[in-house]
């Protein structure tokens, strides 16, 4: 089996000491061998949510590492058990959507490279400058991280749309590396204040349906509410372009709050929130998670800055993000959506 598999990585990354002690309120990145780090409570809520029974989790892990290296021999990748563990988690300890899950998460990176190429929080300062999302400090009562992101800081003369996606993907990344956000999920929390035509119409379709792609169905992290606030009228528009690609389930999540802090707060409390929406955990201070990523270059170089983990790799069929240019059947419908646009600005 290692002649077969012997450009496998079956270790995580390679972890700088002075970045593994963490920060104050963000975890370290987890030790190179697993030892599971969740708390009684968590425990008992991977058993009910995720069918996930900690009797069986090695043995699990090592499931779906045998068909990894039964049915993908060429694939390169990370093969440890936490690593192992955010798809089976993620897909509820059904073997094959994980390894599906996994597959599909690899071929998000060929498929698009200009996101993936180079990817490491110093490439993506200036959208962290910027202000475009953050991560808040204070986890919601249900333990979940709230990812904070603000379209109508963005304007499309500041650098690529694309440059978005590349901090949204790093922000994940390392979100997800704690066990208790694969068992918790997280919440994303959109501002729309200052979104006009330029950033509503500028990702198309078909950019809009390979972002909803990844997040769905090629990332292994729980999405589990999506609070918008502040959104405009042109909102009709974007939602539109977005709507289509979202599964029932995940539409459902999406909750739009307009200007009611009220509503918003009903939602997330305002102990966690910062004063600018009518919280008392201070004013937004970008720095905390500016820092966070940047103390963790090494580690995404290591990740990330490698050869291609699907050459020489058959995918089925079923596999996600199939071309790399928007079908004419998309342009189409965009045409249709910026004429919604218009109107609703």
């Amino acid at each position: 089996m290692d002649d077969q598999h012997d450009s496998t990585d079956l270790r995580s990354p390679t972890v700088d000491p002075s970045a593994a002690a963490g920060h104050s309120w963000f975890p370290g990145p987890p030790p190179p061998m697993y030892s599971c780090t969740l708390t009684p409570e968590l425990v008992h809520k991977a058993r009910e949510e995720l069918q996930e029974k900690p009797e069986w989790r090695l043995r699990d892990v090592q499931a779906l590492r045998d068909m990894i290296l039964k049915e993908q021999p060429n694939l390169r990748t990370r093969l440890d058990d936490g690593f192992l563990l955010r798809f089976l988690r993620a897909r509820k300890f059904d073997y094959d959507r994980a390894l599906q899950l996994l597959l599909n998460y690899h071929a998000g990176r060929k498929a698009w490279p200009e996101v993936f190429k180079d990817l490491k929080p110093s490439t993506v300062k200036h959208v962290l400058d910027l202000g475009f999302l953050t991560v808040l400090p204070q986890r919601d009562p249900d333990g979940r991280y709230i990812l904070h992101l603000r379209p109508g800081k963005w304007k499309p003369n500041d650098y690529p749309f694309v440059d978005n996606v590349r901090a949204i993907y790093l922000t994940l990344e390392k979100l997800i590396q704690p066990e208790e956000t694969q068992v918790n999920g997280i919440v994303i929390l959109v501002d729309y204040s200052g979104v006009g035509m330029s950033q509503a119409s500028n990702p198309g379709p078909f950019l809009a349906k390979k972002v909803v792609s990844i997040l769905q169905d090629g990332f292994p992290i729980r999405i589990k509410a999506v609070n918008i606030i502040n959104e405009p009228r042109i909102f009709k528009g974007i939602f539109a372009i977005i709507k289509p690609f979202l599964k029932e389930k995940m539409a459902e999540r999406y909750v739009l709050h307009g200007s009611d802090l009220r509503s918003l707060h009903r939602y997330i409390p305002r102990s966690v929130l910062p004063e600018e929406y009518g919280g008392t955990a201070g004013r937004l201070d970008l720095t905390p998670w500016l820092r966070v990523l940047l103390d963790c270059e090494e580690e995404f170089v290591a990740e990330f800055c490698q050869p291609d983990p699907l050459e020489g790799v058959v995918l089925p069929d079923s596999m996600l993000f199939e071309g790399h240019q928007a079908s004419g059947q998309d342009d189409d419908a965009f045409r249709g959506l910026r004429s919604q646009l218009y109107y609703c600005y």
